[in-house]
């Protein structure tokens, strides 16, 4: 079953009391944006999830720009916003599925498994005339009990065990001149993990709609079904894009390690390469 969902047919579910609408909009370095623009116009009920605060926990040293938020903080917001283990979620963002992918990961490792990614985006909806209203939504409070999967995560320490094991990939889900150290703003440390192959997650979202399973496949007809998957990107966020992009192409052992290039470069000691692999 498909973890993608187009607004022709989402549509269809706006008056469904078992189906939340919640939108993921965020911009990075302007952390303000993305609600901005979900109170110029949404989805009508839809309820609205921000990165940094809802999606993300405190920073520390180690951990990485977007660790984690506490699992029983989490599970309170979502009820909050009214989603329980009975009802399907449709998160969508502006940003080719690069954010919402994130609270679709997010909700998967909490145990929830009715989610599922707007395909085409908040743009899309809106060019075809759907309804937007700029009301906030209202929704009624319920609870949701987290099952935690960490079998979709990958630690630090399973990163480095894997370095140099052939039925194990890692992949490096950024822009290409940052995964070969070529770019060294944005981080105190340049390059990528040793072993690391580079797919940039925008690949598999051109023109802001997110392609299928299909299409992804042929993205990643490089590697084996069969194999391991590790995947990473700078913060943990554009990462999940081809988490998602992966398991709709179906791999069935694919990990986040949520952490990613910002928690790796935290550790003195550990290796970087630069260059191509």
């Amino acid at each position: 079953m498909s973890n993608l969902i187009h607004s022709s047919e989402a549509v269809l579910r706006l008056n469904d009391p078992n189906t939340v609408f919640a939108d993921v909009r965020f911009v990075l370095g302007e952390p303000s944006a993305g609600y901005a623009a979900y109170l110029q116009g949404h989805i009508p009920g839809a309820v609205f999830f921000d990165l940094n605060t809802d999606l993300s926990g405190p920073k520390e040293i180690h951990g990485g720009g977007h660790p984690l938020p506490d699992p029983v903080v989490f599970a309170e917001k979502l009820g909050q916003a009214g989603i329980d283990e009975g009802k399907e979620v449709i998160v969508y963002d502006d940003q080719g599925g690069s954010i919402a992918s994130r609270l679709w990961w997010m909700l998967k490792h909490a145990g929830h498994e009715k989610v599922k990614l707007l395909s085409d985006g908040f743009s899309s909806w809106s060019q075809a005339g759907y309804p937007i209203t700029n009301e906030p939504s209202h929704p009624v409070g319920t609870k949701f009990s987290p099952q935690i999967n960490d079998s979709l995560q990958a630690t630090i320490t399973e990163v480095k065990a894997g370095i140099g094991q052939e039925q194990r990939v890692l992949i490096d889900s950024r822009i290409h001149d940052r995964y070969t150290g070529e770019d060294t703003s944005k981080y105190q440390k340049a390059g990528h993990i040793p072993g690391a192959i580079n797919h940039y997650w925008e690949e598999g979202s051109p023109s802001g709609v997110f392609l299928d399973g299909i299409h992804q496949r042929e993205r990643f007809k490089d590697i084996s079904v069969d194999r391991e998957i590790i995947v990473y990107c700078g913060a943990g966020v554009t990462a999940c894009p081809n988490v998602l992009a992966l398991t709709e192409a179906g791999y069935n052992n694919v990990r986040l390690y949520v952490g990613s290039w910002s928690d790796w470069v935290s550790y003195e000691e550990n290796p970087i390469a630069t260059g191509e692999e």
